[in-house]
């Protein structure tokens, strides 16, 4: 079996540390870098770059005209839960160029936060596909930009199952991040009976 795979089947709480680690993806400019920002409990590390004329002949810049910088590597926060519980959480760049370093953010992932822009659904078709090859428990987050809230119309221009959780949220609050974070923890929960599920919930409320 792919290792990748395997790790990212790891059940809640099985990490040897204690350490759970969440990837934060979706297409360019949906607010990754925002929604860690707003939840982390230190100073995130951030590899954002301005972004320059040469990258708009490679980087769709549509509905995104005002974003003046972008992350090229990967948005790094942490949550505490408890005194041996951490999320560990990674914000993956959204271009198309950079999507090859997601592979490597996914092995050993508990779970992943898809976050949309339902005025562009389109740019996270590739992020809920890859998810889904790895076997990584997903859910997806519709992210306020005064477009679609999330509903079935939504689900089904993005062929979600039916068991994967479909929220709105606002990345720019902490506690609508935080909510995303317990909807995640939630539904990962939910995939195995490890009571470490439901404790690791509870300290996140």
């Amino acid at each position: 079996m792919d290792s990748a795979i395997s790790d990212a089947r790891t059940p809640l709480g099985a990490s040897a540390d204690n350490g759970l680690k969440i990837v934060v993806v979706g297409g360019f400019g949906v607010g990754k870098t925002t929604l860690v920002r707003s939840v982390s409990e230190i100073r995130p590390l951030n590899t954002e770059e301005t972004m320059t004329l040469a990258g708009e002949s490679v980087d769709d810049l549509a509905l995104v005209g005002g974003k003046s910088a972008t992350t090229v590597a990967f948005d790094f926060g942490r949550v505490t839960l408890d005194a041996r519980n951490v999320l560990y959480l990674f914000g993956a760049p959204g271009q198309e160029r950079f999507w090859f370093l997601w592979d490597r953010l996914f092995s050993g992932t508990l779970g992943a936060v898809v976050l949309v822009d339902t005025r562009r659904i389109e740019d996270s078709w590739y992020a809920i596909d890859r998810l889904e090859r790895h076997g990584t428990p997903f859910i997806v987050a519709c992210n306020d930009f005064g477009g679609r809230r999330a509903g079935d119309d939504v689900r089904a221009a993005l062929d979600l199952d039916p068991h994967v959780p479909l929220i709105d949220c606002d990345a720019r609050s902490r506690e609508s991040a935080k909510d995303v974070l317990i909807n995640l923890v939630g539904h990962v929960r939910s995939l195995y009976t490890d009571d470490a599920g439901a404790g690791l919930r509870g300290e996140l409320v």
